[in-house]
């Protein structure tokens, strides 16, 4: 299971086959087998006729797709959720029921995508069963067909869009099993792009499917489309019922449990406590955004050991993927004083391939040339970086002792405009969907986090809460 997990994430691998699981739980000796393996592998690379083949561990270690694989071995709290949720469906076909709804929950980190990338994995190799995966975010779509092709399991129809999913399958053509993971960004509207029977996407996949496994965390909503309605909500937990399973453990975040606590203190209770010492976990505070984001690069880099860095900041600068900035300029940008980045998913790479990969079918924190652009929630979201640089923009500010949100600093249209609801009150929701950006944004880093704050008694607070550790 380890070497196919290392194998499907080296880049001139196109496919593996491997229809047999042999996962193994602790036994006598198995403290050894990390070190064995490692010393395996690094020794099959030092031969120049494999170098490509067994590439560094570290390298692979940073991947999207190593991450994400159906390979990684599951703690005892995901083995328990297999095991019911394999009997729900095993129950479900059996007995040819259709709209069974498993809900696996749990805060950003709780190894979720790894837990649906698993079971995923073992039925779809079944021939006789129709599993498809779906994510509302095109950046782990781009995963999930990377780990689809190259395990053989599928092809671009096994992973999709939930709009496309809705649009190719009705009730008379059901799927037997929908994933659906980050379930949180699914539309709870209709839209220009969703034109579905109902108003609420995940209830038209109910009726699409003999069982759907999703994914969902009400801290990562992020716009008022996707903002699930009470009477809703009601009649997902009572479709699911008793087939809800919320994962606990934090599984990201290599960090002591009192900066954990710091961060969760930060996003939640919106109040700033000193810093604790951890010498497990790199937590600093900037005062130039340019200092953080060189940081960030030396992170980044191969030689480095970390790699998969990334600076990232909250919506509050204009961008738009339809037009140019009035103001002439190339791109838009994050800028403070004179420093300045590109929003994401504007630069292009003058190298397109790696080892036969295209770039474009890379996630985007892993596209090389990305380190010279700043990410969003729209896409960093559900990925892991080793370090990451977060600019908290002008929406979110330090008043009176507590972290408060400002919607209208904010440029992110899609979380501060109206809702119409179904009784056709127009709310706003922008300080919750404000605070569940910032909540996406700080619980990217694997190993550190660097903050840097535009609004001055912001960083004053962070500042004073650093006090006894390294600030820049």
């Amino acid at each position: 299971n380890r070497m196919m997990q290392y194998l499907s994430s080296v880049d001139v691998i196109s496919k593996l086959n491997n229809r047999r699981e042999n996962a193994q739980r602790k036994y006598y000796t198995s403290e050894e087998f990390i070190p064995i393996f490692n010393r395996i592998w690094d020794k099959l690379g030092e031969n120049k006729k494999y170098r490509n083949l067994f590439p560094p561990r570290q390298l692979l270690e940073k991947s999207a797709i190593f991450k994400a694989s159906p390979f990684n071995k599951l703690t005892d709290e995901q083995n328990q959720a297999k095991k019911k949720i394999l009997k729900t469906v095993e129950q479900a076909l059996a007995k040819n029921q259709t709209g069974q709804l498993v809900l696996v929950t749990g805060e950003a980190g709780a190894g979720k995508t790894v837990l649906m990338s698993n079971i995923f994995y073992e039925l779809a190799k079944q021939d006789q069963l129709n599993a498809i995966m779906m994510v509302n975010h095109p950046q782990q779509v781009k995963v999930y067909r990377q780990i689809v092709k190259k395990l053989g399991v599928g092809d671009d129809e096994t992973v999709v869009k939930p709009t496309h999913f809705i649009n190719k399958y009705d009730e008379d053509h059901k799927v037997d099993v929908a994933f659906i993971d980050e379930a949180h960004l699914l539309w709870t509207k209709r839209n220009q792009g969703y034109y579905g029977h109902g108003d609420n996407q995940l209830l038209d996949i109910l009726q699409r499917a003999k069982v759907v496994l999703a994914v969902y965390d009400h801290k990562q909503v992020l716009t008022a489309d996707e903002i699930m309605e009470n009477e809703d909500w009601q009649q997902i937990k009572r479709l699911a019922s008793d087939k809800v399973i919320r994962l606990k453990n934090q599984m990201r975040i290599a960090a002591s449990d009192e900066t954990i606590r710091w961060i969760r203190d930060f996003i939640d209770q919106r109040r700033i406590f000193p810093i604790p010492q951890d010498d497990q976990y790199d937590l600093q505070v900037f005062d130039d955004p340019k200092a953080m984001q060189e940081a960030i690069a030396r992170f980044n880099a191969e030689d480095h050991g970390h790699g998969i860095s990334r600076m990232v900041a909250t919506f509050d600068w204009e961008y738009s993927s339809n037009r140019k900035p009035k103001d002439g300029s190339d791109y838009w940008c994050v800028s403070e004083g004179a420093w300045s980045m590109p929003w994401n998913l504007q630069l292009k790479s003058k190298q397109k391939q790696r080892n036969g990969v295209n770039y474009d079918d890379l996630s985007w924190a892993e596209q090389p040339h990305t380190i010279k652009e700043i990410g969003s929630t729209y896409t960093v979201q559900g990925f892991d970086l080793n370090h990451v640089g977060v600019v908290i923009g002008p929406s979110v500010k330090y008043r009176d002792g507590k972290v408060v949100f400002d919607p209208s600093a904010s440029a992110n249209k899609k979380a501060v405009q109206r809702r119409t609801m179904k009784d056709n009150s127009k709310q706003r929701f922008g300080e919750q969907l404000l605070h569940n950006e910032l909540n996406v944004l700080l619980t990217r880093g694997v190993h550190g986090l660097y903050l840097h704050a535009v609004d001055p008694q912001l960083q004053a607070a962070l500042k004073r809460a650093a006090i006894g550790q390294r600030t820049n």
